[in-house]
């Protein structure tokens, strides 16, 4: 598992000390990968419009295939919904 985010690495190297992460976080400051995966864009919040994240997980399969995407990923079902989604794709 690698978590990518707009942040720097000091930030990133931060956050996983913070909550004691067992997965690699990666610091995508100039957002080259999140526009690979079509996941920078327009936000909106407060009446405010700015460019950020959209929240996102791919699964990616052993032959570096994106084999599933989820969406708008929520910290409060993420879990579930990824373990559902790989067993579907052990499964198929």
């Amino acid at each position: 598992m690698v978590g990518v985010s707009p942040d720097t690495v000091t930030a990133q190297r931060k956050f996983a000390n913070k909550f004691n992460l067992d997965f690699t976080l990666l610091g995508d400051e100039n957002h080259e990968v999140a526009n690979l995966y079509g996941v920078w864009g327009e936000k909106k919040m407060y009446g405010k419009t700015y460019m950020g994240v959209q929240r996102a997980t791919f699964i990616i399969d052993p032959d570096g295939k994106v084999a599933h995407v989820i969406p708008k990923a929520s910290p409060k079902t993420h879990d579930d919904v990824v373990l559902e989604a790989l067993g579907e794709l052990a499964s198929a």
